[in-house]
């Protein structure tokens, strides 16, 4: 559901040309980790004794971050919620039902909004994930990564394959809908080592599976001390034979890392590939929000206890979560939008382009043009996609749209 922008505001929204403003998820941050993964690049932080000390300022933190945001999305309905990390699994069940009451209290919520949380296998108890599926988590994702014991410890992660297995057991006793992330192409991975973690993943019979390409990210152990990886073609083999082997087993590739059976994609994802509005909450969680004269991106304050100086109840400024905030400008508003929406398999309604971005589809006429004729994408006048080749150099496709390139 789309929210209408008041007559009162079209006067004033020529310059961006929106005429609904889109979708609105909500995006919740926990920062805090047993241990950093040596690959990841999140704001992530070691935990240092017991997380419960941290909890109840934590809560009160994301809830006092919260009605501060509430006048840059007033009245608009919120189609779902992510708990994100960090690992959000090792709140207590109590703390994430205290932050859904929160947000149940302040905000309108579509009927069936998808509530989704991150979990960490090392972090699973079945009682504590009974009560999260209590407290209204209606989705679980879990990250899993692998289901190799040697590949698990090279990635740094705290559980092992017995525990990962349980961890997957577990939510189906709890959830109608869970996800397994996996990651492929690990260092000295072989393609019959991926074909058997997909083959695990596929056994369990969950709604959903992540399959995503380990990159070395700057910043994170694994970009200062590059572990041996598989070459551009083993990975390209490797993941070749996760699409089909996911497709073998009913389900659908809709995305470039997402795989789903049918009616279970997740709808969080889908809103932000498609450029919808979402509020970020929490410790360095980032926001994109439409207004009807322009787009905004904000990012909360990264470091753990400096947000919780700014958040504390104490604090009058409205702005004070925020570290950074910037106007999306005309040339970024297209390429973010065809940066996210051409990693959809479907690609994505031509109308929807000057819907969530305010300009015409013409702007980017010449580069359509360029990447149909290289055979990246195909189109009519309801719907632009990616081809098979488009989808398999994704980043060729995408470098046709950078604003650089543009005539705008």
């Amino acid at each position: 559901m789309t929210a209408i922008i008041a007559p009162s505001d079209i006067l004033n929204s020529q310059s961006l040309g929106l005429r609904t403003l889109p979708p609105l998820s909500l995006y919740i941050h926990i920062p805090w980790c047993v241990k950093k993964c040596p690959y990841c690049d999140f704001n992530s932080h070691e935990i240092n004794g017991d997380i419960s000390t941290l909890e109840k300022e934590y809560v009160a933190g994301l809830t006092r971050d919260l009605e501060i945001a509430l006048p840059q999305i007033w009245g608009r309905k919120v189609v779902s919620v992510f708990f994100g990390g960090g690992t959000p699994s090792l709140f207590s069940a109590r703390s994430i039902d205290m932050i859904l009451t929160n947000v149940r209290t302040l905000l309108p919520l579509e009927h069936h909004a998808e509530f989704s949380l991150e979990a960490n296998p090392g972090t699973f108890e079945a009682q504590k994930f009974a009560d999260f599926q209590a407290a209204g988590i209606n989705r679980l994702s879990i990250g899993i990564q692998s289901f190799n014991p040697i590949h698990l410890q090279t990635l740094g992660r705290i559980h092992n394959d017995r525990e990962a297995h349980r961890a997957v057991e577990i939510a189906q006793r709890n959830f109608d809908n869970v996800n397994i992330d996996l990651m492929y192409a690990l260092p000295n991975q072989t393609l019959g080592e991926a074909h058997n973690d997909i083959v695990t993943a596929c056994a369990f019979g969950v709604q959903h599976i992540s399959a995503y390409h380990l990159t070395l990210e700057p910043n994170t152990l694994f970009h200062r001390y590059p572990p041996p990886l598989p070459d551009d073609d083993l990975s390209a083999e490797i993941q070749l034979m996760i699409e089909k082997t996911l497709e073998s087993n009913s389900y659908i590739n809709y995305e470039t890392s997402a795989f789903a059976h049918l009616g279970y994609k997740s709808r969080h994802n889908l809103n932000y590939w498609l450029f919808g509005d979402y509020l970020g909450i929490g410790a360095g969680a980032h926001s994109k929000i439409s207004f009807a004269d322009r787009i905004v991106r904000q990012m909360r304050y990264k470091n753990p206890r400096e947000y919780l100086v700014k958040t504390a109840l104490d604090t009058i400024v409205s702005d004070v979560p925020i570290q950074e905030q910037h106007e999306v400008s005309r040339d970024d508003r297209q390429f973010e939008f065809l940066m996210n929406a051409l990693r959809l398999t479907g690609g994505f309604e031509t109308g929807m382009f000057q819907e969530r971005t305010g300009l015409p589809i013409t702007v980017i006429q010449q580069q359509l043009d360029e990447a149909e004729q290289r055979g990246l994408v195909v189109r009519d006048h309801q719907r632009i996609m990616p081809t098979s080749t488009g989808k398999r150099f994704l980043n060729d496709l995408l470098q046709i749209f950078l604003p650089d390139k543009s005539n705008i």
